[in-house]
């Protein structure tokens, strides 16, 4: 009986789930769309957001002031040559400031927000180099090459600063600049050439380092070399749950006004990582865009004409890689023109493309 029972028990289930498909598919289905809600403006979004009552401050306070028990172990650790990355949930801003305002009094600190979406790595190599040439002359320990420089730092190319950072070798263990880096992850430092500099500036003698990741995927910008011999780190969990109200302030938001504003600065960002003469190719449609507003779009020979006169590109496939690749990231699209040829344009009205190309500037 109970096996019975069981197996009434189980076609109700099966003949209740066929009867709810069934009704279901018959049912009127909504034609809403995702277009038709009416989205807020960007200022009004980002005004709501800021009076947002805060939770959980008390834990947080407590959480934060109970990794100052680590600040006398990573002064060590950074005395011994090693440097220092941060990880976990939650912005670890405000920890590692506190950490270097601090526990690094005697030595001098530089500051690189990496979550900017462009920075100079060459000026804050300078700066560091400043640094490191005042702090050594306060000691008195200036020799070797620290003492040969003598026209500015900011005429000197990448590789002799840091061959000047490489070169200067003192007995004074303890004098050390350090570099703090926020979110070394972050977009304007994630390509390869701003990694390797930073990594080789970490394996000079007189520069420490302490940096914080936030992406799961930021290992993958180093390899066995960098990790293990220059920027010798020592890693780090330590979650603050704090909110990223500094570092997500130069991101654009997603609930704004017809998404006109995200997609520009969407543009720009994209724009910012590729390499000088893609975003050189996209100025010139950008440009005739404007001035012909009344057009269609820009064909593809004018535009190959005007980029190979300007040495842009050296041949047509050059130009049809750059198109694949704005076409790639919704940058740019096409359309058949008038004469039946077809013609790219970029899908942003006059006053945000002009916004871009003051972006990408």
């Amino acid at each position: 009986m109970d096996l019975m029972d069981g197996d009434e028990e189980e076609f109700g289930f099966s003949r209740n789930y066929f009867l709810a498909k069934e009704l279901g598919g018959s049912a009127k289905k909504s034609t809403s769309k995702i277009s038709d809600i009416n989205v807020v403006d960007e200022q009004d979004l980002r005004a709501a957001a800021s009076k947002l009552a805060p939770k959980h401050e008390r834990e947080m306070t407590s959480l934060l002031n109970s990794y100052e028990s680590l600040y006398s172990k990573w002064t060590f650790e950074l005395r011994c040559g090693f440097s220092l990355l941060m990880y976990g949930y939650g912005s670890k801003r405000a920890l590692i400031e506190d950490f270097a305002s601090t526990a690094l009094i005697d030595s001098g600190v530089v500051v690189i927000n990496g979550y900017l979406q462009s920075i100079n790595i060459k000026q804050a190599v300078v700066t560091i180099a400043e640094t490191l040439r005042e702090q050594l002359k306060t000691k008195r320990s200036l020799t070797g090459n620290m003492s040969k420089v003598h026209q500015p730092f900011s005429s000197l190319s990448m590789d002799d600063l840091l061959a000047f950072l490489e070169g200067s070798k003192t007995k004074d263990n303890d004098c050390f600049v350090c570099v703090v880096i926020h979110n070394i992850d972050g977009p304007a430092l994630r390509d390869c050439e701003s990694q390797q500099s930073l990594a080789r500036m970490a394996s000079c003698s007189h520069i420490r380092m302490v940096a914080s990741i936030d992406n799961v995927n930021a290992p993958l910008l180093w390899d066995k070399k960098m990790v293990h011999t220059q920027f010798s780190w020592c890693w780090y969990h330590v979650p603050t749950f704090a909110p990223y109200k500094v570092e997500g302030i130069f991101f654009p938001l997603v609930l704004i006004n017809d998404g006109k504003t995200q997609s520009a600065k969407t543009a720009a960002i994209v724009l910012q990582s590729l390499t000088p003469n893609a975003q050189s190719v996209f100025k010139v449609l950008a440009e005739y865009q404007l001035s012909h507003s009344e057009e269609g779009g820009m064909p593809v020979s004018g535009l190959y004409t005007i980029c190979r006169e300007r040495f842009l590109v050296s041949s047509q496939i050059t130009l049809n890689s750059y198109l694949t690749e704005f076409k790639d990231h919704e940058l740019v699209k096409t359309r058949r023109h008038a004469d039946g040829h077809d013609c790219f344009y970029i899908p942003l009205a006059s006053e945000e493309l002009e916004k871009v190309l003051q972006e990408i500037a």
